[in-house]
């Protein structure tokens, strides 16, 4: 990539040659380190390449594990490899390689396209972004938010002025910790009891639940809860919706769970749980301070609302977004 050379000095270093399915707490944790070490070094901004099937969990991991990072840290990634006329590679690269070297934003983040064209691409907050589709190449979009900022190859346009800004300090909190034994279970009708079982029975000292609803599950998984949260296994409940919060006081369901030890997790994407849970348990085994932890925001991965304009996914044919489309692409 030689037009890298117009934006920045680049230096590289390669730590894994591994697809992104196979990243996990190991990687997480030396990334975290050598990020460090290189902010401590001087360095004015990172850039990560990285599979896109697991990036959302990699950016929510390293936002726990890199506290107030004085420079950008932006994960990038190409959802067609760069041997095809379609390719997004390239242009994914400039423009995370523009955001690391003069972007303001100095957080934990992730650059795809905004469209699936490429008119420009978008900053997504590491603990606010999720992979929505397979293949387009906009697939990656910011839930229960807007984007922090649009990118062209000249230009940042920040959509936010909510967000850390890059310093001239050397000073960063690096927090390398995960307890790998925990889970995240999608609820599904019918579910046994002995999915919630299983997994104590095999030392998981933690568990996320992506719940229906405002966060429910059936009554026959009721017993293995208690069972499990009596053994001092700390369960937290999300929503499958993505979008919105975990409302438990609401029914019946969710006054009951709560009576047996599961605690909401507000409005936290259930990959976003999964990640910070095992960060605050590989941190203590007290159960009082893993449930401050998750519940102290650290990095906007729970927030006091969503925007009323945090919920377009440019969904085709739904009214009110083609009306704003068409204000938009003429």
């Amino acid at each position: 990539m030689p037009e890298l050379a117009d934006v920045c000095n680049l230096a590289t270093e390669k730590l894994f040659a591994v697809f992104s399915e196979n990243m996990g707490p190991r990687q997480y944790i030396e990334l975290a380190k050598a990020i460090g070490k290189e902010i401590k070094n001087g360095i004015d901004g990172i850039v990560i390449g990285h599979g896109t099937d697991t990036m959302h969990h990699t950016a929510g991991a390293l936002a726990f594990m890199i506290q107030n990072p004085p420079v950008p840290i932006v994960l990038v990634g190409s959802q067609r490899s760069s041997d095809r006329p379609s390719s997004d590679a390239a242009l994914n690269l400039i423009h995370a390689t523009t955001a690391a070297a003069t972007s303001d934003i100095a957080e934990v983040m992730v650059c795809m396209f905004g469209p699936t064209s490429d008119e420009y691409g978008l900053l997504h907050r590491g603990t606010r972004v999720r992979k929505m589709h397979s293949s387009y190449r906009s697939t990656f979009r910011t839930i229960g938010d807007i984007p922090l900022a649009m990118i062209e190859r000249d230009r940042i346009t920040p959509l936010t002025d909510a967000y850390n800004r890059r310093r001239t300090d050397r000073e960063v909190k690096i927090t390398p910790f995960f307890e790998e034994r925990v889970a995240m279970v999608y609820y599904y009708p019918n579910m046994q009891p002995d999915i919630i079982d299983s997994l104590v029975d095999n030392g998981y000292r933690g568990i996320v639940i992506a719940g229906t609803g405002l966060g429910h599950v059936n009554k026959p998984v009721y017993p293995a809860i208690e069972r499990a949260t009596k053994k001092g296994v700390a369960i937290y409940m999300t929503v499958q919706t993505l979008w919105g919060y975990v409302h438990m006081f609401v029914y019946d369901t969710g006054r009951d769970l709560m009576a047996r030890g599961i605690v909401p997790a507000e409005n936290m994407l259930p990959e976003v749980a999964y990640v910070k849970l095992g960060w605050a348990l590989g941190q203590t085994d007290d159960l009082d301070e893993v449930r401050r932890i998750m519940l102290t925001p650290i990095a906007s991965e729970i927030t006091e609302r969503e925007p009323y304009n945090g919920y377009l996914i440019y969904q085709g044919g739904v009214p009110e977004v083609e009306a704003f489309l068409k204000k938009v692409h003429k």
